[in-house]
């Protein structure tokens, strides 16, 4: 291998930030060229990659971590917003005592309200990447303005509360892939090489065909006492996000999302349709929009069924014509593998993925990160939004007591808040209280979302 010289009549082309984050990706991997002479870079330039985390809650800490543990060449993290600024200051001490100079982050750096997010993605150069981790009812502008600026995004689930603001997201997804931007989306399983394994004997045809599917994961804390007098409404939502749909999609969607894109997954297809139920959560003490529990039934194309529902254990099952089983464990571990036969018995395994090289939240930022230094088109959005979309037709069965189908959500431009995206403190909140301190909660045969 050799390298031509340019003529002295003739300059060496500018090498981009582009190019100088491929060339720290090889370099980084032990690339054949160390040690050889490379092109100039510009001064101004390195192949830092350079993340603003936009959401500081134990989720978007956790997906820094992951992000700083598998980096092949240098990353760090450049920017924070959040609404407070208390959240800010406690997130950005513990990543600074994890990682010392790899949290860079200055008081001039930090943003807080409902603006931080254009501040921290304003810090950030071609090649970065915006950590989108905050709740879901800013997920869509957040994702709009990083496309805009020209970044990559890491967007965490869930995606968005209802239709609309799927729609929105998905446009965004085009936008960026005009603009050769990345997108990852915090669905990790499906970076487990576990599942990916058990994925491919499924394709196979080794369990047969698959009429049935079971997912379950038992949650509680469906109760929200009622707001006291004189609060802030904007503020006390928002805080109390996952009991009102508007903010975080609700719990369904927040504890059941993963079981359910992993349906969808095995399937190799989105559902046609979904039933569902749920038993109502003690009202009138109890002021949360969300249902007790939930029980839904998704149908494919082929007929085939996944029952998805609020109850124990956390694992996915498949039920195959051959044999059965078992594709995910305990919060998201990589239980996986096949039975003799079609009964589920420990003593009859017949194949256990072997154990991996990684948590599948580390696995995601490391195919992200090498995707931005290889310049690989990258973009989940899509899959990560008719997931999204899958789950919200299970909650709208539910919620309204009839068969969604998915040709109602590919047509939906539902939303729950027409204002979420001019929210401030102490201004009208999206929800209000009736005279007895209750919120609008699902009714069968009244209640509309989709």
């Amino acid at each position: 291998m050799s390298f031509e010289t340019a003529p002295a009549d003739r300059p060496l082309p500018k090498t981009t930030r582009r190019d100088v984050l491929k060339l720290g990706g090889a370099l980084a991997a032990g690339s054949v060229l160390a040690g050889m002479g490379v092109p100039p870079v510009h001064a101004a330039e390195d192949n830092t990659i350079h993340l603003a985390l936009i959401g500081c809650g134990g989720r978007g800490g956790g997906a820094v971590r992951d992000a700083l543990s598998v980096a092949a060449g240098p990353v760090k993290l450049h920017a924070m917003a959040d609404l407070t600024e208390d959240r800010l200051n406690r997130s950005h001490k513990v990543l600074q005592d994890l990682f010392t100079d790899r949290v860079d982050v200055p008081l001039d750096r930090r943003f807080t309200g409902f603006d931080a997010y254009r501040h921290a993605i304003d810090c950030l150069r071609p090649g970065d990447v915006a950590m989108l981790t905050a709740y879901a009812y800013c997920r869509p502008v957040q994702i709009e303005y990083a496309v805009e600026k020209g970044v990559n995004v890491f967007m965490e689930k869930t995606f968005a509360p209802d239709p609309a603001g799927c729609r929105r997201i998905l446009a965004a997804g085009e936008e960026a892939k005009k603009k050769n931007l990345k997108i990852a989306a915090g669905l990790q399983c499906r970076h487990s090489v576990a599942r990916q394994a058990l994925i491919k004997k499924i394709r196979a045809g080794e369990l047969g065909d698959i009429p049935l599917i079971r997912a379950t994961r038992g949650f509680v804390g469906n109760f929200l006492a009622k707001p006291p007098a004189d609060i802030d409404h904007v503020a006390w939502q928002i805080r109390n996000r996952m009991h009102f749909l508007w903010a975080s999609s609700g719990i369904l969607l927040e504890m059941l999302i993963h079981q359910i894109d992993e349906c969808c997954w095995i399937k190799d297809g989105w559902p046609v349709s979904a039933t569902g139920k749920g038993k109502s959560a003690n009202r009138p003490n109890n002021c949360s929009q969300n249902l007790a529990n939930y029980s839904i039934e998704y149908t494919f194309a082929d007929g085939g069924k996944a029952v998805v529902e609020s109850v124990s254990p956390f694992a996915t099952f498949i039920h195959g014509s051959l044999r059965a089983a078992q594709f995910s464990g305990h919060a998201h571990r990589a239980t996986v593998h096949i039975y003799k036969g079609t009964e589920m018995d420990k003593a009859h395994i017949d194949w256990a993925a072997e154990r991996e090289p990684r948590s599948p939240w580390k696995a995601e930022w490391k195919d992200l990160l090498e995707a931005i230094r290889a310049d690989r088109p990258y973009n989940e959005a899509e899959r990560a939004i008719h997931a999204n979309l899958a789950a919200i037709m299970g909650r709208a069965a539910a919620h309204m007591g009839r068969t969604i189908t998915w040709k109602e959500m590919l047509a939906s431009r539902f939303a729950f808040s027409p204002i979420a995206d001019q929210l401030k403190f102490g201004g009208p909140a999206p929800v209000q209280p009736d005279a007895q301190g209750n919120y609008p909660v699902p009714i069968p045969g009244k209640w509309v979302e989709v």
